[in-house]
């Protein structure tokens, strides 16, 4: 049987295990076209456990309308890959399966004018597979038919490990207050400003509670571990005009580190907000602290939360993206309430277990089963 010809920007870490199950399962070959945007992370730079090669936009043309694969999958992400491939597929009658992650179009000039072009692609591709239900409700909503999820998910193993060890940070708080962890870029659609606002305004002190801000130290180059867990920043700046005291500014640290910081904490917050680029379409930091057993505070622009992973009140708490007042309220709550901290936490780690590279894998069977052309059984 041809295999399936897989379109990809790059391959971050956490990627490479749901992609190697992919192969096993139905025979992939993966072409990265590369870009800007490196969403989850730069590209792993280890062996990659399956075919893989490095195509431009015409080479990506060539290769889906060549007949030499049984279907092609592609992202909405990279134009120009995205329609050299649409139309090398087409022109090889070659099934097309789109890949897609947004849940809210951008509203910025460029994206504008790729609305009705990207819708277009939601009602002609054969199969959609998304992210969560809450794209799986975006794309049906501007017609896409044939519509499946593919569970995001991280390397659970490894962030149960129980080899972690306290943090190397001199800095990092010892027992007795409530810890809580933000990791992530410091860029504004992470709402590190309304983190802060609802961190004044919790008056929390350095007794009840501490805040760790991992990632944004100072800086924005993408760091190069390969992990979807934040930026190398560089020097000791202190953005946004954070309070001191019960506020820890990090760099970010490699995957190992950020598990023991996870391990040494009770709370990840993530705070996201709404812009007219983006809009948060997951969130991987929520999957790898409910795998380490920590509650999670998420905004309602978070995909994690539309997606229902994080349902407030049963595993994690759920604030409007924006409020100050709503989140300092969810701060506050689980700094007092270490009973409710320790159930959502449960909860949250019974949750996690059902994304898996496995789930993500099987996402994509079933969009090719649909077209008969899945290698496994359905």
């Amino acid at each position: 049987m041809r295999p399936v010809l897989f379109v990809t920007g790059h391959v971050p870490a956490y990627r490479v295990a749901a992609l190697q199950r992919l192969h096993e399962q139905e025979q992939i070959e993966v072409a990265t076209f590369g870009g800007r945007s490196l969403h989850g992370g730069a590209a792993f730079t280890g062996d990659l456990p399956f075919p893989h090669r490095r195509a431009g936009p015409a080479q990506l043309a060539r290769m889906a309308a060549a007949g030499g694969y049984r279907a092609v999958v592609c992202p909405t992400g990279g134009r120009a890959a995205l329609l050299a491939t649409w139309t090398g597929a087409r022109a090889g009658r070659a099934p097309l399966i789109l890949w897609a992650s947004l849940w809210a179009h951008p509203r910025s000039a460029a994206h504008v004018l790729s609305y009705l072009p990207l819708r277009r692609l939601y009602r002609s591709a054969d199969a959609v597979v998304t992210y969560g239900p809450h794209v799986s409700a975006y794309v049906s909503a501007h017609g896409a038919r044939n519509v499946h999820v593919a569970p995001q998910s991280v390397d659970n193993d490894f962030w149960r490990s129980a080899a972690v060890r306290p943090p190397t940070e001199e800095r990092w708080p010892a027992a007795g207050p409530t810890r809580f962890l933000f990791v992530g870029r410091p860029a504004p659609e992470k709402g590190v400003e309304v983190l802060l606002e609802a961190w004044r305004r919790a008056r929390l002190s350095p007794r009840e509670a501490t805040l760790a801000l991992v990632g944004v130290g100072g800086g924005s180059s993408p760091q190069r571990h390969g992990e979807p867990s934040g930026f190398r920043a560089g020097g000791d700046g202190k953005p946004w005009g954070a309070p001191d005291g019960a506020v820890l500014r990090l760099d970010p640290v490699a995957p190992a580190e950020l598990r023991d910081m996870y391990a040494a904490s009770e709370v990840l917050v993530l705070p996201s907000i709404a812009t007219p680029t983006f809009r948060e379409p997951w969130g991987l930091v929520v999957n790898e602290a409910m795998n380490r057993g920590l509650a999670v505070i998420a905004s309602d622009a978070v995909g994690a939360a539309a997606g229902g992973l994080v349902r407030d009140g049963e595993s994690g708490l759920v604030v409007p993206a924006g409020d100050a007042g709503a989140l300092a309220a969810a701060l506050a709550r689980l700094a007092e309430d270490a009973p409710l901290r320790e159930r959502l936490a449960a909860a949250g780690r019974r949750e996690v277990d059902a994304y898996t590279p496995e789930a993500w894998a099987e996402g994509f069977s079933r969009a090719l089963a649909t077209v008969g052309l899945s290698r496994a059984r359905w």
